[in-house]
């Protein structure tokens, strides 16, 4: 299963208030394992940046205005992710840029299937921090270079919280299976965004964490 580790940064945060995407950085796994296939760009949104948008991400109008805009690399982007499963921290949010931005080229509507990982945390851990950063701390993840809101660092970082929030760890981290397979994955179930959210198959999982064992056995030995 092919899936995309998809972030974005903005303007700002409506689409009703005229906000553009000014990044776009995606990651592709499959089976849970990073392949080494990315995309990334920067845009000119054809607009300022709001000051609170540039304290996050701390790009520049005079930057921005030297990127490309939106409707050159659409296809390329449309090729890159169609047909996989997008998993998104906060999807709505980035959903509806990616949207607004089609519409306003007069392309489709994005048909991925969507996995919410917000979502999928607020499940697992109702009540407490689910943002990225608190995230990154509960799975002792590093994002120290997190200094600012990229679309290509918080997809990294979001590809290792991802595996981790399906219990199924990284090589530097205990591979000791804490909790059975099947019950988390009938958790991920229950989480509704869109249409349809799915669940990474035994045969997927199961292809993970081969892969995760070999590497340590590599990694150990050599």
């Amino acid at each position: 299963m092919f899936e995309i580790i998809l972030d974005t940064e903005t303007t700002g945060l409506k689409v009703s208030e005229g906000h553009r995407i000014v990044e776009i950085g995606c990651i592709e796994i499959k089976d849970l394992i990073p392949t080494k296939n990315k995309f990334h760009c920067y845009l000119n949104p054809e607009r300022k940046v709001s000051d609170e948008a540039f304290k996050v991400h701390g790009y520049s109008d005079d930057f921005l205005s030297r990127q490309k805009k939106f409707a050159e690399i659409a296809d390329e982007f449309l090729k890159f992710i169609d047909g996989k499963r997008l998993v998104i921290h906060n999807a709505e949010f980035d959903i509806a840029h990616l949207n607004n931005e089609l519409n306003l080229i007069g392309k489709n509507k994005i048909k991925e299937q969507v996995v919410d990982t917000l979502q999928v945390a607020r499940d697992k851990f109702p009540g407490s921090g689910i943002s990225l950063d608190a995230l990154c701390k509960r799975y002792n993840i590093d994002n120290s270079k997190r200094e600012k809101h990229t679309a290509v660092i918080d997809c990294e970082l979001l590809s290792k919280v991802y595996i981790n929030l399906l219990d199924q760890k990284e090589p530097s981290l205990n591979l000791t299976v804490e909790s059975d397979i099947n019950s988390e994955t009938k958790s991920l179930s229950k989480i509704k965004y869109y249409d349809k959210i799915i669940k990474p198959t035994e045969q997927e999982l199961k292809l993970h964490k081969d892969f995760l064992k070999r590497e340590i056995k590599k990694n150990y030995f050599n």
